[in-house]
């Protein structure tokens, strides 16, 4: 099944983003720190200058809401304590998927 995890960055915490950004980046490509969770499609979500980072949105494979709970629980970004706020529902993907030619 696949859910998006939506998070909201706190006010002024753009350094605790960057401080965390390569951690959080190595999360997402290790595997076998998640060996249950896929990420399928990512990154940051972007203020209405269109460059200042201030949130993060991803897609990601997991066989239950809860394993998506543990692993967004898991991120550097989540435990250096950057969200205000972060959603996570489950998601149907209809529009582009590889298999129907994009």
């Amino acid at each position: 099944m696949q859910f998006v995890i939506f998070a909201t960055d706190r006010a002024d915490h753009l350094n605790v983003r960057l401080e965390a950004r390569d951690a959080h980046r190595a999360y997402l490509r290790d595997a076998a720190a998640h060996p249950d969770v896929s990420v399928i499609h990512g990154g940051p979500t972007l203020a209405a200058d269109g460059e200042t980072m201030n949130g993060t949105m991803l897609i990601v494979e997991a066989p239950a809401l809860g394993a998506a709970e543990a692993f967004a629980a898991g991120d550097p970004y989540r435990q250096a304590d950057l969200f205000s706020d972060v959603q996570i529902r489950p998601w149907s993907w209809v529009l582009g998927r590889p298999e129907e030619g994009g």
